[in-house]
């Protein structure tokens, strides 16, 4: 691969999914990886359960998988050294599965991140099917620190923070958010690109957003992946339907972002540590 100087090229595949058909979704995601590795892109990053779709109920167990299950082994070898990170239902348990991600490389599953703030609101029902994560999840490829989430982590700035402090040079997210969702006149469009923005310019740190464009089960997943440079402009953004879309980042740049706003440097986890006992207490006295 050849690379910007100092730099790193990151990838979004955007497309929709067969709703419990991973057989039907493996062929996508080996076309957007070869995509992906003809433009010399370093990271890929998929949708929230790319292999089977998202509205499962009760045939979650029937396509979960284990976390060295022979096609995700398969995806890994086509990624070659670029780093797909792709998700699926991962079997954790007998009876018990996970909404997961498996960060893929040089045939081989690095890492596996279980989604940590479930979603059991509006049309969301995750946490009546799925397990909660409980661990952070940072890989790196060639020198590049990777976090990685699942679109509702970042919805809980505590994880967030968490997952900033481990000082990722950039993090990826991969999200379904079908629009309706969520009760109330919730602009799922504007408030993601909001949240993103948000925490890159806070934390000087990229991020990256895989999401679905298309329909399933009567929702409407409304694309717009996209990637968020270190002072939180949209510098990427996926048009309507399938596709690869590639932004390079400078690591200068998240250098001097996070110099002029060092929220890093500055979080004192000591202070927020103490504050958070605290209030624990306070919930375990009242």
């Amino acid at each position: 691969m050849s690379h910007p100087a100092a730099g790193y090229r990151v990838a979004v595949a955007q497309m929709n999914c067969e709703l419990g058909d991973v057989e039907a979704n493996l062929p996508v995601h080996r076309e957007l990886i070869g995509e992906a590795r003809s433009q010399q892109a370093d990271v890929l990053v998929f949708p929230e359960l790319s292999l089977t779709g998202y509205d499962l109920g009760e045939r979650v167990p029937a396509v979960a998988m284990a976390a060295d299950d022979p096609r995700l082994l398969g995806l890994a070898r086509e990624a070659g050294e670029m780093l797909a990170v792709v998700g699926f239902v991962e079997r954790i348990g007998r009876g018990e599965y996970a909404n997961a991600v498996a960060c893929l490389q040089h045939g081989e599953v690095l890492a596996v991140h279980r989604k940590i703030n479930l979603c059991t609101y509006g049309g969301h029902e995750e946490g009546k099917v799925f397990s909660k994560g409980q661990r952070l999840t940072q890989v790196s490829t060639r020198g590049l620190a990777c976090g990685v989430t699942i679109c509702a982590d970042l919805w809980n700035p505590g994880v967030v923070h968490a997952a900033m402090l481990e000082r990722p040079d950039v993090l990826l997210t991969s999200i379904n958010s079908a629009t309706g969702m969520v009760d109330g006149d919730f602009d799922d469009a504007a408030n993601w690109q909001a949240c993103l923005c948000f925490y890159a310019m806070v934390y000087g740190t990229p991020l990256v957003m895989a999401h679905r464009y298309g329909a399933e089960s009567g929702a409407w997943f409304w694309g717009g992946s996209c990637i968020v440079d270190a002072r939180g402009q949209v510098v990427a953004r996926a048009e309507d339907g399938v596709g690869v879309v590639t932004a390079d980042l400078d690591m200068a740049d998240i250098e001097a972002a996070r110099f002029a706003m060092p929220t890093h440097r500055d979080a004192d986890t000591p202070l927020v540590a103490s504050l958070m006992a605290r209030r624990l207490q306070r919930d375990r006295d009242a």
